[in-house]
């Protein structure tokens, strides 16, 4: 019999509403296999003690309402610490932010608590979001479920590995460029990426403002559905989310035209894991979709654009924590010395090199070279996928060009930063992506999972559920 732990947002919502058991013993058994597991994993940087009173309202509603409760009604859930839960600390990962205490709730956490959900706790992050392997937070590394010596990405990589490991049923996680969809493929889970605006940004400490999106990380495609349709929507505290109407509608096609821009996958991705792309493609091709050659040159450059634009929103959002108005103190000699202090002791080396980075990009004599430029290499890349989705339906990628790699492996930042070259087109130009898990490849006699990663139009995410339904099936998943 399948643990209580280890089920889907579906089956636990099944199994809750046939009374083969109850929201306590839900909460029971995650809370459990997080205490168990989690000191050596370090998906949690705190497991939240239980709130009697919102298990209760959760299996009151359930017994009461019944079919009529939300389906997220009484299921666990765990939340990146770059998001707000009133009451509880939200340090993003990062010495600066540790005493801080949030003073309201985010706008998603607001609407998981009006369907009922609950949380377990606040999972490690790269500090501030900025990294690909969870490797960068102040409070150490995440591990890998499939391979503790290995990463599970990042910067979500905290909120991949609790739900991978069964230490939640599900999670949110943030993605800025790759930051939800990367670990999710290096754990063997559903990531998405909503479309820009679709998810409301109000509660959740900024790294790149015109990049971050909240989503999901969960087991099943089904699932990563349940929980963005819980917390999508216009939001009047932010003021980037989508009013009703500004993308056109799409028609869901039948069978898909998925674009595949091989001339971009040449280089740079493990000759195993692009036979697994490969034979993915194939087997949704004998389901009856159509493949199609595209070509996306400037996509060859998005991933310099992103690293000019991110870090350039980076300096400009943590300049508030200086210890002075904000964040991490440290008293010097000098007004000038509080400043040095508290910055260079409150933030890790990575957060130091990207605000040092972007202050550069946006400086006299450079903001013309460098910073204007990657915005306009931005715009030029929206209007390629907008003219590749006249032939194509989704454009499909490897999530990652390498399976989960050693802690301590990527060491060079620049090798860090190739981790996102298939993902943060995503986020430059706001359209939706989703990652599935598409099978595994071996590593040192491991097994790790790798993932597949599909790109929509704007506020195309019900297209993307659907195909991403689609690979599952194909698998046998």
């Amino acid at each position: 019999m399948t643990k209580l732990n280890e089920l889907t947002i579906a089956e636990a919502a099944r199994a809750l509403r046939a009374r083969e058991f109850t929201v306590q013993a839900l909460w029971d058994a995650c809370a459990a296999a997080a205490a168990a597991r989690n000191p050596e994993l370090n998906a949690f940087l705190e497991i939240f003690d239980a709130d009697d009173a919102a298990i209760a309202a959760a299996q009151k509603r359930i017994d009461t309402d019944g079919s009529a409760a939300p389906l997220l009604c009484g299921i666990p859930l765990a939340m990146k610490d770059n998001i707000l839960i009133e009451g509880k600390i939200a340090s993003a990962g990062s010495r600066m932010l540790e005493n801080y205490r949030a003073t309201y709730d985010a706008t998603v956490v607001k609407k998981l608590k009006e369907a009922g959900a609950l949380f377990l706790g606040r999972t490690n992050m790269d500090e501030f979001a900025m990294g690909s392997s969870t490797e960068h937070s102040a409070y150490g590394p995440t591990k890998n479920p499939h391979d503790t010596h290995r990463v599970p990405g990042g910067s979500s990589g905290g909120s991949a590995a609790a739900v991978a490991a069964h230490l939640a049923i599900a999670a949110l996680g943030s993605d800025t460029g790759g930051s939800i969809r990367q670990p999710a493929a290096h754990t063997g889970l559903v990531g998405l990426k909503p479309t820009y605006g679709a998810v409301s940004r109000s509660g959740l400490i900024a790294m790149g403002s015109s990049l971050d999106q909240i989503g999901p990380l969960a087991k099943t495609v089904e699932d990563a559905r349940l929980l963005y349709e819980a917390i999508a929507g216009r939001d009047p505290l932010d003021a980037t989310t989508i009013p009703a109407g500004l993308y056109p509608a799409r028609s869901i096609p039948e069978k898909f035209r998925i674009g595949v821009p091989r001339h971009l996958l040449e280089k740079g991705v493990d000759a195993d894991l692009r036979a697994a792309f490969d034979a993915s493609l194939e087997r949704l091709k004998d389901a009856g979709h159509t493949l199609i050659d595209i070509e996306l040159p400037m996509s060859a450059y998005a991933l310099a654009a992103y690293y000019v634009l991110m870090p350039a929103e980076v300096s400009t959002n943590l300049a508030r924590l200086d210890g002075i108005r904000y964040g991490h103190a440290v008293r010097g000699e000098t007004l000038l010395d509080d400043y040095l202090l508290s910055r260079t002791s409150g933030f890790g080396k990575e957060t130091l090199r990207r605000i040092l980075l972007g202050t550069f990009v946006l400086s006299s004599g450079y903001i013309d070279a460098y910073y204007y430029k990657a915005d306009a290499a931005r715009r030029v890349l929206r209007r390629e996928y907008e003219k590749a989705f006249g032939k194509a339906d989704i454009v499909a990628f490897p999530t990652t060009p390498s399976p989960a790699f050693a802690l301590g492996e990527k060491s060079d930042p620049l090798s860090m930063y190739l981790e996102d070259i298939f993902t943060a087109t995503a986020n430059l130009t706001g359209m939706p992506a989703l990652s599935v898990p598409m099978g595994f490849v071996e590593r040192a006699g491991k097994q790790l999972p790798i993932g597949m990663h599909f790109t929509a139009p704007n506020q195309a995410e019900d297209t993307l559920f659907v195909l991403g339904t689609a690979v599952e099936k194909a698998r046998g998943a």
